[in-house]
């Protein structure tokens, strides 16, 4: 999703605030954000966006496919610009921060398990929840050591 045409082809019209928070997505070094943190950044850039509006088209983003929404274990939304394909996620229990994996083995065994149940998987979402065991881990926060 990268030009205003592509944001008009979602039906949504490109307003000012949609084409900020769509930038904030296709530019930022963090990938996995709230709509706080998406705020945050436009405090920043001195963006007069309210956290309202925010959180309105974040909505309105995911219900056109553009993001795509997960809820890791502090419960809040995490919003990621939906590029088609499909991940997991590994979330760090220290300092949050979220890694994306694929892994071909991964998936073939659940549609396994699924079949074996009388079950075809339609959709999922695999988030797997560790600490984090590099010893000069940059995000670690002050104090921890390794778990």
């Amino acid at each position: 999703m990268a030009t205003i045409d592509e944001l008009k082809n979602t039906g949504l019209k490109a307003t000012l605030p949609r084409l900020k928070i769509l930038e904030v997505f296709q530019r930022g070094s963090q990938r996995h954000m709230t709509a706080e943190d998406v705020f945050r950044v436009l405090l920043e850039e001195r963006s007069d966006i309210g956290l309202a509006t925010v959180y309105r088209v974040l909505t309105q983003f995911e219900q056109a496919g553009i993001l795509s929404r997960s809820h890791f274990e502090s419960g809040k939304a995490v919003y990621e610009l939906n590029e088609g394909t499909h991940h997991d996620h590994l979330v760090c229990l220290d300092c949050g921060r979220v890694e994306e994996f694929y892994d071909a083995e991964i998936e073939k065994r659940q549609q396994a398990v699924a079949k074996a149940k009388g079950f075809h998987i339609e959709d999922h979402a695999l988030s797997l929840y560790a600490r984090c065991t590099k010893a000069d881990c940059p995000y670690r926060p002050k104090g921890r050591g390794q778990g």
